[in-house]
């Protein structure tokens, strides 16, 4: 569970990213949640867009990504969404 202050850090980190990752149509699969896990066990935080033609919204999408791989959800705006999940071997973000 993230607090406001680690929140707005992560969130002030996330500005410059760029969505590595898109939720289409066919939904969230569990080859998509893999490679998702795969990349936050790297980078820690991610964007990830859910596209117009998904059957999930942003929230829907982001509470099923998190909840399967134990991320937190930090924010989710429009169809953006970001997700941390802490490296614990070789944390990369030291949190405030």
């Amino acid at each position: 569970m993230l607090t406001s202050k680690q929140r707005a850090y992560l969130k002030s980190i996330s500005n410059k990213l760029i969505p590595a990752f898109q939720i289409g149509k066919s939904g969230v699969s569990a080859a998509q949640i893999s490679r998702i896990d795969d990349y936050l066990r790297v980078h820690e935080i991610m964007k990830i867009r859910v596209l117009d033609n998904s059957l999930y919204s942003a929230k829907e999408a982001s509470a099923e990504i998190a909840e399967a791989i134990y991320a937190d959800v930090v924010q989710v705006i429009g169809s953006i969404v970001i997700l941390y999940k802490r490296n614990e071997k070789e944390p990369v973000i030291k949190l405030p």
